[in-house]
């Protein structure tokens, strides 16, 4: 299997676990070089004591770019364990877990979840389950590297993590499983480059237990401008996770192959309310739920997201399948937006017996007005929507994030998109609208697609009257 890094919730990858021996990363290396001034920094490094340019000796601060995640990254990697090591058990699930083979995702239509306005409650299961070997309990945010390095299971409970550290749980051993359990917490960090969880490995297993939440601390970022602006916040978790309060962006998939991610719970409806600096908006802004990007054989199932953004976003990749879904509150179950970025190409996507239920869109196919790219093959079936307040369906091709042109652009070209058993309501808006530029757009299909309740619909394909071919 590919070895894959997912960038969770709030996530660009951080500074791994590097050899020291290596001069490119000079974080590392001064750590190694000066290990006992390392160990008595790393000993005391917390946020009451630690800034970007105060309690950090010289050579450290210097030598790990004036960053304070790259000194906590360091210290979680190289520095001494000060806490006491976490206590093992005998795992209670014994069973060796065997690495996951997936084929090709295949769509069979299902029903979606039931219609809700409230969260799912955290999951609840009767035992903790592992991969078997060793299972460590972690409840001190130190003795999360040590860890990694001697347990094949790691449960963390109730761990807190301070400002400016990051949970780095990369290098974990090969089939490890990591539990999340009670309620995991992060300290302010107002900083766009800061990453509060990073997680790689092969074939490892992510999972929460009974009653577990991971409050990422919104409320302490949200001013209503998301990433466009405002205050500084940590940008950008996999099985039966339960999140609230993201700042932006939860979850950040990127180069991943033959990956499944099920029974995942978003609930960022604290972000809806208003408050003293979102100007009477929404305080959460650009709360994606799952951003998609170069991923292959990748299945997305099972889960329910309350936000204010894209519910699902694939921005490039092939042969991913979203199947039963529940998108509350925010943009929609989007393809894009495409165009001007490293990869756009996206190529073999089915998107299937889900709801979309009180938002700005119900489906989405958005290309970026100037550039270029490819959209092909994308499907929308058993797609039920209601209380949408822009399009039913949408494709454009003038998009730009500080709003569309209303002038479409022909360098991404769209073909064979097909919508099947796609209905439902509008609480305003259009029905339909299909903004495509000249020659660009082919090969659309409509089966079985009824949304009323807009103010009509407005498209110049694959005819003015929108869905008749």
């Amino acid at each position: 299997m590919k070895r894959s890094a997912l960038l969770v919730p709030f996530i660009p990858l951080a500074l791994a676990c590097v050899d020291p021996s290596d001069s490119i990363h000079s974080c590392a290396s001064v750590f190694s070089v000066s290990s006992a001034a390392a160990a008595s920094f790393c000993a005391t490094f917390t946020a009451s004591t630690v800034t970007e340019t105060t309690g950090v000796p010289a050579a450290l601060l210097s030598n790990c770019d004036y960053k304070t995640k790259h000194l906590s990254s360091a210290c979680s990697c190289l520095g001494p364990a000060t806490a006491a090591a976490p206590t093992q058990t005998s795992a209670v699930n014994t069973a060796t877990a065997q690495p996951t083979t997936t084929v090709a995702p295949t769509a069979s239509k299902t029903d979606a979840v039931a219609p809700t306005t409230q969260a799912p409650a955290p999951t609840k299961s009767s035992t903790f389950s592992g991969n078997g070997g060793t299972t460590c309990t972690v409840t001190e945010y130190a003795a999360i590297s040590s860890a990694i390095a001697s347990c094949s299971n790691i449960l963390l409970s109730d761990v807190y993590a301070p400002p400016s550290s990051t949970i780095d749980l990369q290098n974990l051993q090969t089939g490890a499983a990591v539990i999340f359990a009670g309620t995991t917490t992060f300290g302010d960090t107002p900083d766009d480059d800061f990453d509060p969880i990073v997680i790689s490995g092969t074939d490892v297993t992510i999972t929460g237990a009974e009653g577990h939440v991971i409050d990422g601390n919104g409320a302490a970022y949200w001013d209503g401008e998301g990433s466009n602006g405002g205050s500084s916040k940590p940008d950008h978790f996999i099985v039966n996770l339960y999140i609230q309060n993201w700042p932006v962006y939860c979850f950040d998939i990127e180069n991943t192959e033959n990956l499944i991610i099920s029974g995942l719970t978003l609930n960022n409806s604290a972000g809806d309310a208003p408050n003293s600096a979102s100007d009477g908006e929404a305080a959460a802004h650009n709360s994606d739920g799952f951003d998609i990007k170069s991923s292959t054989n990748l299945t997305l199932q099972n889960s329910w997201v309350h936000n204010q953004d894209d519910c699902v976003a694939v921005t490039s990749g092939t042969d991913i399948v979203v199947d039963n879904m529940y998108c509350y509150g925010g943009h929609g179950l989007s393809i894009g937006s495409i165009g001007g970025k490293s990869d756009n190409t996206v190529d073999g996507v089915t998107i299937f017996n889900s709801q979309v239920i009180n938002s700005e869109n119900g489906c989405r196919i958005k290309t970026n007005s100037g550039t270029t790219g490819e959209v092909y093959n994308i499907s929308y079936e058993n797609i039920t929507v209601s209380d949408i307040t822009d399009y039913g369906i949408d494709i454009q091709q003038d998009y730009l994030n500080g709003g569309p042109t209303g002038e479409p652009t022909n360098g991404v070209k769209i073909d064979n998109i097909t919508f099947i058993d796609v209905t439902g309501t509008m609480s305003d808006g259009k029905d339909y609208y299909i903004l495509c530029g000249d020659g660009s757009c082919s090969n659309f299909v409509f089966e079985n697609v009824s949304i009323t309740g807009g103010s009509g619909d407005s498209c110049n394909y694959p005819t003015d009257s929108c869905l008749e071919a």
